[in-house]
């Protein structure tokens, strides 16, 4: 029997505020443990919680770039149940009526674009970190409290690549917008995935196992993939698949059981008793809507519009910084967009991951590297001139004018000494010129070489091709 996978996936995401949830602890990551709390945080006795208006503006962003409807009203409720982690005995969430429900994403895989339904985003806070030792667990209450939006999927997806894709779209919208840094290494972003199995044709979806806590994108592809050959394997020898709770072991490279589940967790939810529904103003959340940062679609097309390739787009937003440079120095007047990437993406990125830097240690400013890669454009140095150029602009922060007319490396672009160069050259290379026109075409990128060689490098190299194919009978010609 053939089975078709089915998978839903919920995503913890930690907003970006700069106090917690319901108190005024600042969010910080990897300040000494419990050095981030206030009373609340801990559930002393007769502290009340506070609903923070930055995390609920960013709920509505995200919400809105997920075509979700977004409420009109705040409501909370409480969660009850007990864990080391949660001081309180309950944690503060919104199941009844999250801020935002019914949305949707679409994944561009293969060139096909795949809609995934979101059921619903809902504010909450999260809970302490554990750290188990050998003979004792430690409790960190610094996270306890900090904001999350929990985005809950339909089971739309059906792979390992659209579950992976889907929780990319899901970063790049919540960092875009600036609500979250999305590091799954550091736990800004958390993923619980669940695959079940049925029959192809079937609408009855079978029985799920949750994979918890996936921390990296590749992971997640693997964790879905891994579980889609299990639970096939159980069916095809005639068992069945339990309901349970699994997790990735990296070293294995497979999921293993955590714990079974039996029964649904009666929470015995409630309405949160000392936060009073709160309406939304049709101007506050206007507001929200409209101070949204571009998200990465919207970059999409127009990056496409300047000309650039599929895989330099994707490269370029992978890191929002970098799109922010790009951006600028288009709006300054950049010639080349094309150029520019290169610089940006190979040469500039390659210098700071080597350094150990990022955008903001630059010595440079925007203007300077316009300037470089319009200089470059009009023919005035090459390439290689160039990179050397943009080394010194690297390590000392020297104009990009300064530095080539200090280096005499400003490109010769006059028809007359290129042509004394190309004379010269043919005159010494009569053995390159024959193989030329018996069809070896890498005998004319030589010459232009010796060309460059002979004018140290300043040549214009289009120009140098164009004066040595005049000289010399075109490839294949018998004239």
């Amino acid at each position: 029997m053939e089975y078709e996978p089915v998978i839903g996936i919920e995503i913890h995401v930690e907003l970006k505020t700069k106090s917690k949830m319901f108190s005024s602890a600042p969010c910080t990551f990897g300040e000494a443990p419990n050095s981030q709390t206030v009373p609340f945080d801990l559930a002393m006795p007769g502290t009340m919680p506070v609903v923070n208006q930055e995390a609920v503006i960013y709920g509505i962003k995200i919400c809105s770039a997920m075509h979700m409807n977004i409420a009109r009203t705040l409501y909370f409720d409480r969660k009850n149940y007990f864990y080391p982690d949660l001081p309180k005995g309950y944690q503060i969430t919104q199941q009844f009526h999250p801020i935002g429900t019914k949305g949707y994403v679409e994944l561009v895989i293969d060139g096909k674009t795949i809609k995934v339904g979101v059921d619903n985003a809902h504010l909450e806070e999260d809970t302490a970190k554990q750290v188990h030792l050998s003979d004792v667990s430690l409790l960190n209450f610094n996270r306890c409290g900090t904001p999350l939006l929990e985005i809950v999927s339909d089971p739309d997806m059906h792979t390992g690549q659209e579950a992976m894709k889907y929780v990319e779209t899901i970063r790049e919208i919540v960092t875009y917008l600036g609500c979250s840094d999305g590091k799954m290494e550091n736990g800004s972003m958390r993923c619980d995935i669940n695959i079940s199995l049925r029959p192809k044709g079937s609408t009855t979806l079978g029985t799920k196992s949750e994979c918890k806590n996936l921390n990296t994108i590749a992971n997640i592809g693997s964790a879905v993939d891994y579980e889609i050959k299990r639970q096939t394997e159980i069916l095809e020898s005639g068992g069945s698949v339990d309901q349970e709770t699994r997790r990735w072991d990296e070293a294995l490279k497979r999921t293993v059981l955590m714990r079974k589940k039996t029964n649904a967790i009666d929470y015995k939810y409630f309405r949160e008793p000392n936060i009073v529904p709160i309406d939304l103003d049709e101007g506050f959340i206007y507001d929200a809507v409209h101070s949204m940062n571009k998200l990465p679609n919207q970059y999409r097309v127009e990056f496409r519009q300047l000309g650039l390739t599929d895989y330099q787009i994707e490269e370029l937003l992978s890191d929002r910084e970098f799109v922010l440079v790009f951006e600028d120095c288009i709006k300054l007047g950049v010639k080349s967009p094309e150029i520019l990437w290169n610089f940006l993406m190979v040469e500039i990125l390659g210098y700071l991951n080597k350094n150990e830097q990022t955008l903001q240690d630059l010595k440079f400013s925007r203007d300077a590297l316009v300037s470089l890669v319009n200089i470059v454009h009009a023919g005035k140095i090459n390439s290689r001139q160039a990179k050397e150029v943009l080394a010194i602009m690297l390590e000392e922060g020297a104009d990009p004018v300064k530095i080539i007319k200090d280096k005499g490396l400003e490109q010769v672009s006059d028809t007359g000494a290129i042509e004394n160069f190309v004379d010269e050259v043919l005159a010494c290379n009569a053995q390159s010129i024959a193989d030329y026109q018996k069809g070896k075409d890498r005998a004319l990128g030589y010459l232009v070489g010796q060309v460059l060689k002979a004018s140290h490098g300043k040549a214009n190299p289009t120009l140098a091709k164009e004066l040595i194919l005049k000289k010399i009978r075109p490839c294949g010609s018998n004239k």
